[in-house]
């Protein structure tokens, strides 16, 4: 979920993403991992963007990725591939705080081949980049300043205040509180952020769909669940009870064998055993 919503981040404020990874405001457009000869090996993280001359290669982790190395070699040879002219910048922005030396990794080496990717790990960088523009702002709760998230997340409510288009502000909000999410409680997000403008936000209406669809789904995979177990109990039950019913047919049937064989009429044995004239009559035969 957090990896989708910094993807949507880029993808609504392309020019703040640009100008902070890249220094500059450059205009990029979309750039389709189909457009590179092999599926993506995972795309919830993966924003490709392009200019005439240049490609952006950036990847959000809130955990540690051993593969990650190889992906980003992968990748720049797809492009490469595609478009052998063009600068290429990559990138791996680590979210979450962590100890694993692999958020440190930022080459892949194969024998005599070896390709270099930059890394940015959110709990470093200065809170005051991302209080700069709309689009930064959800960032700026994971940065350096973590000790003092709480008033980070309050600076960072009172700049989506003054956002003059209200989609923009419920846009940011509801993305600001799911980041917050990775390093604060959710009774402080929901005191500090304005919940009922997060309503209104496209990411906020998707991740309740999903919701939505996901309930759905699990409602009928309950309901075969339980149609199955029922159908299995039932199936059970009167598969015994079958069991019981022959047998006491078996027994009724033994019984009147020997009524017969001691020359007792065959209305009157049909009468004691509870079966059928012509059923006693097949038992003589």
């Amino acid at each position: 979920m957090y990896d989708n919503i910094c993807k949507f981040l880029a993808e609504t404020f392309p020019t703040d993403i640009a100008t902070w990874l890249l220094g500059e405001p450059i205009r990029l457009t979309e750039l389709s991992p189909r457009e590179l000869s092999l599926e993506p090996i995972r795309t919830d993280s993966l924003i490709l963007k392009q200019s005439d001359e240049f490609v952006l290669h950036a990847e959000f982790q809130t955990e540690p990725d051993s593969e990650m190395p190889f992906r980003m070699a992968d990748y720049r040879l797809r492009v490469y591939r595609r478009y052998p002219k063009k600068q290429m910048y990559q990138v791996v922005i680590y979210l979450k705080q962590t100890s694993s030396q692999l958020v440190y990794q930022n080459s892949f080496t194969l024998e005599q081949t070896r390709h270099s990717f930059h890394i940015i790990r959110m709990w470093e960088q200065p809170t005051e980049v991302f209080l700069e523009a709309p689009g930064l702002l959800p960032f700026a709760v994971l940065s350096r300043q973590s000790e003092q998230s709480q008033e980070v997340l309050r600076q960072v409510a009172r700049k989506i205040d003054i956002i003059p288009e209200r989609r923009v502000q419920a846009n940011v909000t509801a993305s600001a509180a799911i980041l917050a999410g990775l390093v604060l409680e959710k009774d402080l997000i929901r005191r500090v952020l304005r919940r009922e403008i997060m309503r209104e936000s496209v990411i906020y209406q998707e991740i309740l769909q999903e919701g939505l669809d996901e309930g759905i789904e699990q409602g009928i995979e309950q309901g075969i669940e339980q149609g199955i177990e029922q159908g299995i109990e039932q199936g059970i039950e009167r598969g015994i009870e079958q069991g019981r019913e022959q047998g006491r047919e078996q027994e009724r049937q033994e019984v009147a064998v020997k009524l017969l064989q001691e020359g007792m009429s065959t209305e009157k044995v049909a009468s004691i055993t509870g079966l059928s004239v012509e059923a006693v009559q097949r038992l003589q035969g």
